[in-house]
């Protein structure tokens, strides 16, 4: 008996479950028939894959090298299917988007917008992952490009920098910084009260570094995990805060007030995977980004 497909899909699927009964929920097989075929395909390549002596089922050492191989095999196959699709005049197509969760509020509307008037017929699907998740979905071929910050990547994961973002002190109208034009010293924000993204965001990071790097504790009075209860939160409270430059300036609420040293800026990147197939789509939406990219420089 030759290895088919199916075979392939039902050994991943228990080695990602650790066991066959949620593996054969998944699969919407009967589990007696989901063991049978492993056992089949064990039979046929004449090596145990599934090690069934322990609470969980797992992975041999020749189960983990088929595996490897049968994953890859897999999305070779998930590529070649897509390219028999892919339409070179861009009339119909699909795209995997993802962005950082800080790119929602401001670069995500614009961008695919900017990419859905060139290219009415190509359905974009967009979501929202931490960069780490970004780049593991990129590897897996579960996303064909996505939108983070330049820095250290995972290897296979190719970045072409798009823009600039910088970040700044923001208040709200009542805030006694408001319509101050003298740059805030960062010793000055010691004890102050703000409001910041939670820990699940890279700007936070990116801000927790800059306070720690000037010796600078502000009493975090709220954290948030949405920009758009962030801005509001400020805009109605005297409570500062650190966002993006392009969300203040969506925000007329919102005064940005300078700070002393300013905050470093970021690069922003396009990523995708360095090896594999790249669709008519994913090179139409890089070229718009780049685009929008360049203009955004030039602002």
């Amino acid at each position: 008996m030759q290895p088919e497909l199916r075979h392939l899909r039902y050994l991943l699927a228990v080695a990602e479950h650790a066991g066959f009964t949620r593996a054969a929920e998944e699969l919407r097989v009967a589990q007696p028939t989901l063991s049978q075929q492993i056992k089949q395909l064990e039979k046929a390549l004449g090596a145990q894959l599934l090690d069934r002596t322990g609470r969980t089922v797992r992975l041999t050492d020749a189960g983990e090298t088929y595996a490897r191989h049968a994953r890859r095999a897999l999305r070779d196959l998930a590529a070649g299917e897509r390219a028999v699709l892919d339409v070179r005049d861009l009339s119909r197509g699909h795209l995997r988007l993802a962005v950082t969760p800080t790119f929602t509020a401001y670069l995500t509307g614009p961008l695919v917008a900017a990419f859905h008037t060139r290219h009415p017929g190509i359905g974009v699907e967009v979501r929202e992952l931490p960069q780490d998740r970004i780049e593991a979905e990129l590897l897996a071929d579960r996303l064909d490009l996505g939108i983070a910050f330049h820095g250290e990547h995972l290897a296979g994961i190719e970045a072409t920098e798009l823009f600039t973002e910088t970040l700044g002190l923001v208040v709200g109208p009542e805030h006694p910084f408001a319509g101050r034009t003298e740059p805030v010293a960062a010793a000055e924000l010691t004890g102050h009260h703000v409001a910041l993204l939670s820990a699940d965001f890279a700007t936070r990071l990116h801000i927790d570094a800059y306070l720690s790097g000037h010796r600078v504790r502000p009493v975090v009075a709220v954290e948030a995990n949405s920009v758009t209860a962030l801005t509001e939160i400020v805009r109605r409270t005297t409570l500062a805060t650190v966002l993006p430059d392009a969300v203040t300036r969506d925000h007329p609420g919102l005064t940005p007030v300078p700070l002393s040293p300013a905050l470093p800026a970021r690069a922003v990147a396009l990523l995708r995977r360095a090896a594999g197939y790249r669709s008519a789509a994913a090179g139409a939406f890089a070229d718009v980004a780049a685009r929008w990219g360049t203009e955004t420089r030039g602002r």
